[in-house]
């Protein structure tokens, strides 16, 4: 699904009214329809009322129109009209001609106008929408903030009054703190920010019939990895299938009392659907390893001084027509002799044009002053799966705010010519050609220790079944996010583990 700026959701607009044909009057209604629909689907009636605050634009409007639908429901009603300035939408002007019919609406015109709420209250946003240029002031900031204050439910028609689409507020800035937010057809990228979570709350879709011509020819740097969409890329298994078929990977992970990493992304592979797995760590681990994954093979590294690590020695041939994929970092630790060992893993895999995963500990060796020098090794293509302190350290800078850490994302990715995850809610899978995808699938049990090593599982074995990189990083991501869904259906947010993830992969 594309992610538009407000300008061109504002030319889809036009462009729907031009080649449906539709008025614009008809498309408002289509709009608050699906508001409505979704209401009444999600909110039960009973003893509350609900309090319609409206702007005087189109986001007002589509208010007005949303009070008259929900009053011919049945439910009780509250509609106000803050009465900011003197000029006002042709739309609105209709649907309040069309409301007055019904209700008597309520006019906010100077900040001494209190507010009263009952926490049983639930509130509809319609004050300013998505077309937001600048700070909220005056009398709308002054009922934004009491609105804030309450204790009610509030649902915003389309955007968060406040908040800007496609840029950052200031942190002083009023914006309207929503429970959910209903969005018209497609998300805004804000909404797929940490920063503004508390203003956004949960966003859901409705579908208001934008034309299709323009939402498929408009361009786009930012996508969302909708189901439907992502799931169209897993690959049938056909009856006479075998494991040569699906690939043999190499995961590179664990050190003496980190074997639990190793673990967790060798079975993750596994789960994945990888033909064969071959395990890389230190000869301590090979018993845990073979107890606990009897399914993975053991290539023991060498001891350097008495300390288990991985080899600092690898050579071609032992790759060469051996390995489809390998996954590398894991709780491998960080020094010298590990990080020449990775550019001599790198020099191998670009060589032999083997596909590479590299996480945690691998990104933190190249994260040093002499690290740098070596991250030019990284084959091109590469998948990198940060969290942010870990994408923070890569670059070596940290970020005003969460678009600037976007636009470092993407000439992170365009000038490495890697493909990167940066971990977290709505994971952002930056690719080389500049686009960012974010993912749909995924929950705050997540935040869990070994989360990470499992995801490196199970983009490592999609790439050994020949994925694309880019199919193997959106599609890993997503199917990672799905395990930790299900996880969550069975142990809550609080009590999922690692291990839970494992066990809930699912293609």
């Amino acid at each position: 699904m594309k992610i538009l700026s407000v300008e061109q959701i504002r030319k889809a607009d036009a462009f729907t009214i031009q080649y449906e044909p539709i008025a614009s009057i008809d498309l408002m209604e289509r709009a608050s329809r699906g508001f409505v629909n979704w209401f009444c689907e999600n909110i039960e009636q009973g003893n509350f009322k609900v309090k319609i605050f409206c702007g005087l634009g189109d986001n007002g409007g589509d208010g007005l129109a949303i009070a008259r639908m929900l009053q011919l429901l049945g439910y009780d009603l509250e509609v106000y009209v803050v009465k900011y300035s003197e000029k006002n939408s042709e739309n609105f002007q209709t649907n309040q001609k069309r409301l007055e019919r019904q209700l008597t609406i309520n006019y906010i015109e100077n900040e001494e106008f209190i507010l009263d709420f009952d926490e049983n209250d639930k509130i509809i946003d319609a004050l300013l929408g998505s077309g937001l240029s600048r700070s909220v002031d005056g009398l709308l900031k002054s009922v934004i903030e009491q609105i804030n204050r309450s204790e009610a439910y509030v649902i915003a028609v389309d955007m968060p009054s406040g908040l800007f689409a496609d840029e950052t507020n200031q942190l002083t800035d009023a914006i309207i703190k929503a429970t959910n937010t209903i969005a018209f057809q497609l998300p805004k990228v804000a909404f797929l920010l940490a920063q503004n979570e508390e203003f956004v709350g949960n966003w859901h879709l409705v579908d208001i019939g934008l034309h299709y011509d323009f939402i498929e020819n408009a361009e786009t740097s930012y996508y969302f990895s909708t189901p439907k969409e992502v799931r169209k890329l897993i690959k049938s298994r056909q009856k006479f299938s075998h494991k040569g078929i699906f690939g043999h990977a190499l995961v590179i992970a664990g050190s003496h009392g980190m074997m639990g990493a190793a673990v967790l992304a060798a079975r993750a592979c596994m789960r994945s659907g990888v033909g064969k797995l071959t395990v890389h760590s230190v000869k301590s681990g090979l018993p845990i390893m073979q107890t606990l994954l009897p399914e993975a093979m053991y290539w023991e590294a060498w001891n350097y001084k008495s300390v288990d690590f991985i080899a600092t020695k690898f050579h071609a041939d032992e790759f060469r027509n051996r390995y489809q994929a390998v996954g590398v970092g894991p709780g491998i630790g960080v020094n010298g002799s590990i990080r020449m060992s990775l550019e001599k893993l790198c020099e191998i895999c670009q060589e032999l044009a083997i596909p590479m995963v590299l996480d945690a500990d691998a990104l933190n060796n190249f994260s040093t002053e002499k690290g740098q020098l070596g991250m030019k090794k990284i084959p091109v293509n590469s998948i990198l799966t940060p969290h942010p302190k870990e994408f923070k350290n890569l670059i070596g800078k940290f970020w005003k705010n969460d678009f600037e850490k976007l636009e470092l994302l993407r000439e992170f990715s365009i000038s490495h010519k890697l493909i990167v995850c940066l971990k977290g809610a709505n994971t952002a899978v930056a690719l080389p050609d500049g686009t960012i995808h974010f993912n749909s699938s995924g929950n705050a049990g997540m935040a869990t220790a070994g989360s990470g090593d499992v995801l490196t599982g199970i983009i490592t074995a999609l790439l050994a079944q020949g994925y694309t990189p880019q199919e193997s990083a959106i599609l890993g991501v997503y199917q990672h996010g799905v395990a930790g869904d299900r996880a969550a259906q069975k142990y809550g947010l609080t009590s999922m583990i690692a291990s839970d993830i494992v066990e809930n992969i699912r293609f």
